[in-house]
């Protein structure tokens, strides 16, 4: 025991102090790992506009919820959907902070007085007016809502308080944008003299005669571009040079696609299905055994429907099955379950009683009244239009469609297949005159058939689908593959070396993926990966990333660029500049040949080329002319004060450099246009364009500081 006890004593603090510096290592490196976020101070800042701080749970809860609007117009989940989601969350609250900082410059604001007219007012919120709006008169309690919302606010619970202080909130910001947007398109305007001024520089026609010197008559060889060079191009343009941060990564990728192997397995499953999905009476049933829950129980005409091997499936008549077949990744079974002859389009009109509704914000579907309520109303409603009483009036008192303001009700040239499948069924399977309650997901409809045109044959078609998937061994072999050439691939030497003895036996090819962003996931060709982007940004120059699943592949990357926020440096540039400033090179080299410049035909001869012309010049041309895309000497040659004259200085233009005389220059006759409807439209096309615009320019001029890629 007291060996044991002077051991403890002995080593006890040694081995405290051990696992103390082990804990402190494995901190340090869990920072490095999350790019220092453990140190960062502000864990809760997910972003600035102007200093301004995004909090990292009221962003994430924006997320939340325009992920539940895109699920609620049918857009598939997934990583690629949810990094889209996150995106467009970004954009809007950017949007909405600028805006709200220069409105409140402006001194834009909402008073007291001026909300409440937005409240109760003569058009109050849909959501308000939804909820105090007497189902049997059709008018809006203004009284009633004002006292609910004074209760909420005085005895409400705290989120409730909250629910409405957003919801207030809210729409004073659309009001104060309202007016910003008031105040930029007000400012818009058109003037007739610059309008008529256009439309005579576009009568104009000139003729020229010019001689060129090609820049293509200069060796590239001749002119060296140095960085000096393209730095001294940056520093005079610096805002066509700024950059994001980004990487770039060279990259080889291992397909794990199904193999030959793994497609005959889906089909033997589809196989196995056919014999009970033949012999079924309750189609509905089988498929959501089956998961399936996108069953279009509704008759579709023939030239509506777009699905592989469509005229194999039509005929094989009611009842009976087609298939397997591939459609797409999968192999599908498709039954005829009925056909009925049915109108091309009809023409509709509909009062829609309620019982759920959705919220245009977040997208769920709100209960608004039960089921047996609205039966009860679309019963009273029918009876009141089977006595003579007026469709419309009824549909703008009543219906809960939030079409109804634009259409009353009325949908014309309705194709099969566009409405809830019993709405379907009902107007293309009654003749017109016909009208009756149908109940759907949303509620009850009185509907009636106005008109009906075409005929054809409709169907009702069951698909029974299995997807065509990569098996385990099918997915670690090409894991195997990735993880093979990844250690052979240890450094940017090796990684080359090996990328090209795989392209040579096995005809892989090595690939680039550039200007990848801090909060990105896709990569285009491969799919979507956050967690490789993060490896990337992880990484550095020269370092190899790991095998890692991206869609359908199993890639191993090559950082080969990182790019931090700023302006490009001349490496990155030269793609761009260069060929600008060879050519500016050799314009340089070209008027120095021409010298002084007296006629064209010296200075064709001192070039060893010939005088040529070009007629029918016209300023605004849409189509090529001889001259080609040359800005500068179509500008020239609409100069009345180069008319009959040689122009004293050489013009370097985009492909040479041009001396030119303008021999010609008239105004001929064009078509007469409507000055003032084209300044209207010129004017509605600003004002369209204007709050897009506005924001633009407040996001460039803006400091934005973007921190998400720390939080996903």
């Amino acid at each position: 025991m007291s060996v044991i006890q002077n051991i403890q004593d002995k080593y006890g603090k040694v081995m405290a102090i051990i696992i103390g510096i082990a804990l402190v290592i494995f901190v340090v490196m869990l920072a490095f790992e999350n790019r220092g976020s453990l140190f960062s101070g502000d864990v809760r800042t997910i972003g600035k506009v102007n200093g301004e701080k995004i909090d990292f749970q009221d962003f994430n809860n924006m997320v939340d919820q325009t992920t539940q609007m895109m699920q609620a117009r049918g857009m598939s989940g997934g990583e690629g959907a949810a990094q889209q989601a996150n995106e467009q969350a970004w954009n809007q609250e950017v949007s909405r902070i600028l805006l709200d900082q220069e409105t409140k410059k402006l001194g834009l604001d909402v008073g007291r007085k001026e909300l409440n007219d937005l409240l109760f007012g003569a058009n109050p919120p849909q959501e308000i007016a939804q909820g105090f709006t007497n189902p049997q008169t059709g008018q809006f309690d203004a009284a009633a809502a004002q006292a609910q919302i004074n209760q909420i606010k005085s005895k409400g619970t705290a989120e409730q308080k909250a629910q409405l202080g957003a919801f207030l909130n809210q729409l004073a910001f659309q009001r104060t944008a309202e007016k910003f947007d008031a105040l930029l398109t007000t400012s818009i305007n058109f003037p007739k003299w610059m309008l008529q001024k256009q439309q005579a520089d576009d009568a104009l026609l000139s003729k020229v005669s010019y001689v060129r010197a090609p820049y293509t008559s200069i060796s590239d060889s001749a002119v060296k571009v140095t960085d000096a060079d393209i730095q001294a191009y940056i520093d005079k343009h610096k805002k066509d040079f700024k950059q994001t941060e980004s990487r770039s990564i060279s990259y080889v990728a291992f397909n794990a696609d199904p193999s030959p192997a793994d497609s005959m397995e889906a089909k033997k499953r589809i196989l196995e299905l056919k014999p009970a999905f033949d012999s079924t009476h309750n189609v509905k049933d089988f498929l959501v055994s089956q998961g399936i829950n996108n069953y279009y129980d509704g008759f579709i005409n023939s030239n509506r429907i777009q699905v592989p091997m469509k005229d194999s499936i039509l005929k094989v008549g009611t009842g009976n099955i087609y298939g397997p077949y591939v459609d797409g990744n999968s192999y599908a079974l498709a039954k005829i379950v009925a056909t009925a002859t049915i109108p091309d389009t009809v023409k509709v009109r509909h009062i829609l009683v309620g019982t759920i509704q959705q919220d245009p914000q977040t997208g769920q579907q709100i209960p608004i009244r039960d089921t047996a309520t609205a039966h009860h109303l679309a019963d009273s409603l029918y009876q009141v239009l089977q006595k003579g009483g007026n469709f419309d009036t009824l549909v703008a008192k009543f219906s809960d469609d939030p079409g109804k303001t634009q259409n009353r009700g009325t949908y014309d040239n309705v194709p099969s297949g566009q409405m809830m499948p019993a709405f379907n069924d009902y107007i293309f399977t009654h003749p017109v005159g016909s009208r009756g309650i149908v109940k759907t997901d949303y509620g009850y409809h009185i509907i009636e058939v106005l008109a009906a045109k075409g005929s054809g044959t409709g169907y009702k078609i069951a698909y029974v689908t299995k997807p065509i998937e990569a098996s385990q061994e099918t997915d670690n072999a090409a894991n195997a593959a990735a993880t093979k050439f990844a250690s052979r691939a240890t450094d940017q030497k090796s990684f080359n070396a090996a990328a090209a003895k795989l392209q040579s036996e096995k005809g892989i090819y090595k690939s680039v993926a550039s200007d990848i962003p801090p909060t990105g996931a896709t990569l285009q060709g491969l799919g979507t990966s956050r967690n490789f982007v993060k490896s990337i940004y992880n990484a550095k120059v020269g370092e190899v990333i790991q095998p890692t699943r991206v869609g359908s592949f199993y890639v191993v990357g090559l950082v080969t660029e990182i790019n931090e926020e700023g302006t490009m440096s001349p490496a990155k540039a030269r793609m761009m500049v260069e060929p600008l400033l060879v050519n500016q090179k050799k314009a340089k080299i070209l008027t120095d040949r021409i010298g002084k410049v007296t006629t064209l035909e010296a200075v064709a001869a001192t070039l060893k080329t010939q005088v040529e012309t070009a007629d029918s010049l016209r300023f605004n041309a849409q189509t090529p002319t001889a001259l080609g895309f040359e800005p500068k000497v179509i500008g020239a040659s609409f100069n009345k004060e180069n008319l009959n004259k040689v122009v004293p200085e050489p013009i370097a233009g985009t492909q040479g450099v041009y001396v030119i005389k303008v021999d010609n220059l008239i105004s001929t006759p064009t078509e007469t246009q409507d000055v003032e409807a084209l300044r209207k439209m010129r004017y509605m096309q600003a004002k369209q364009q204007a709050q897009f615009q506005s924001l633009q320019a407040l996001r460039e001029a803006a400091d934005i500081k973007d921190y998400r890629s720390k939080f996903y």
